[in-house]
């Protein structure tokens, strides 16, 4: 089968392979024949080095498809079924599952150090032990969560990760109060999917800030209120808020140095949320005097901070009754072998999320 390969952690192109297997399958597990899947930038910061991952790895952990083997043990799935890809399932029975915090839950993780592909030269690792750049690939039956009939494959891939973390940073970890002010700092697909999220919750301003001016007007489209790059956002914070800073501030690249502005961004006793998944070497300081004195709340959201199915359940009856516009988020559309276009589309920002067709 077709796979997109990369072979050693720094490489910034991917290679398409014809002669990969997915391996595994047994008690317990399934295989999906992948239908979609999205470009994340948490795939790229794989490819870099900066998010942990053994190589050769296949990237790719937003997907859907359709079962077409099962595992002895697995029930509640059948060939034919239409699933998505949840990338980190909660296992319900861990310490973090029982506090009612499944997104927190590792046990799915323990995956990512077993090979689930393997080709000619050796075994393959899949990224967060899932890999959906891939025509197949075999994982735990809890990865993959039936979807209706009623929702396109596309969406369905959206909705394994990045919207589901976008909207639920605004709606599970920040718990955005109607009436409030709101800047994103990042308005790739997830900070699109949080400024969708803080417009459920009734903010009444939305401050977008990139530096990317294609990037600024999509967030316009989708309910921010206004949109700023970098240079700006200091004078749009006097204007709109009186100099005090806005109620709650989301984070939504991954760098110690946005964190930095989100924080000085944001009022006293304000929220600042950290979406972006950054390196374990960059490091985010702050003086003891002000973290006492300025009250400010510092928020990490960790796949939208809730129970992952519930989110989803929630986002599909948000997008069905019109409340969430999910298919203008995919910009550009590709076929597996023009995977390093994708890659190009999102390093230069002109895309919110690509969608890669199998």
């Amino acid at each position: 089968m077709r796979a997109a390969l990369q072979s050693e952690i720094g490489q910034d192109k991917l290679e398409v392979v014809d002669d990969m297997e997915a391996v595994g399958l047994g008690p317990g597990k399934v295989k999906i024949r992948i239908k979609a899947t999205g470009l994340c930038h948490s795939d790229l910061s794989a490819m870099s080095g900066v998010l942990p991952q053994p190589a050769p790895f296949i990237p790719g952990h937003e997907g859907s498809g359709v079962i077409s083997d099962v595992g002895d043990g697995v029930t509640t799935l059948k060939q034919g079924d239409r699933v998505l890809v949840c990338w980190l399932p909660p296992c319900g029975h861990c310490p973090s599952c029982k506090r009612g915090q499944g997104h927190l839950c590792l046990a799915s993780l323990v995956n990512a150090g077993t090979p689930n592909f393997r080709r000619a030269g050796g075994d393959i690792f899949g990224f967060a032990a899932t890999g959906t750049f891939a025509e197949e690939l075999v994982v735990d039956a809890a990865c993959a969560v039936p979807i209706p009939d009623d929702v396109p494959f596309d969406i369905a891939a959206l909705i394994g990760c990045g919207v589901t973390t976008g909207l639920g940073a605004a709606i599970n970890t920040a718990k955005v109060e109607a009436g409030s002010s709101v800047a994103v700092i990042g308005c790739g697909g997830v900070g699109i999917s949080v400024i969708q999220g803080a417009k459920v919750q009734g903010a009444a301003q939305i401050i977008a800030v990139d530096p990317v001016q294609s990037r600024r007007e999509a967030a316009l489209r989708f309910g921010a209120t206004e949109a700023v790059g970098p240079e700006a956002f200091d004078d749009a914070k006097n204007r709109i808020t009186g100099g005090e800073g806005f109620d709650y501030v989301f984070e939504v690249v991954g760098k110690s140095a946005t964190a930095q502005t989100a924080y000085k961004m944001t009022r006293r006793g304000g929220s600042v949320v950290i979406v972006g998944a950054g390196a374990m070497d960059d490091n985010y300081q702050i003086d003891m005097f002000s973290l006492f004195f300025d009250e400010k709340k510092i928020l990490p959201s960790m796949y939208g901070g809730g129970d992952v199915l519930r989110s989803y359940e929630r986002t599909i009856a948000l997008w069905r009754a019109g409340r969430v516009d999910l298919a203008s988020l995919i910009t550009h559309r590709v076929q597996l072998a023009e995977i390093n276009d994708a890659l190009d589309q999102m390093r230069t920002g002109v895309a919110l999320r690509t969608c890669i067709e199998l």
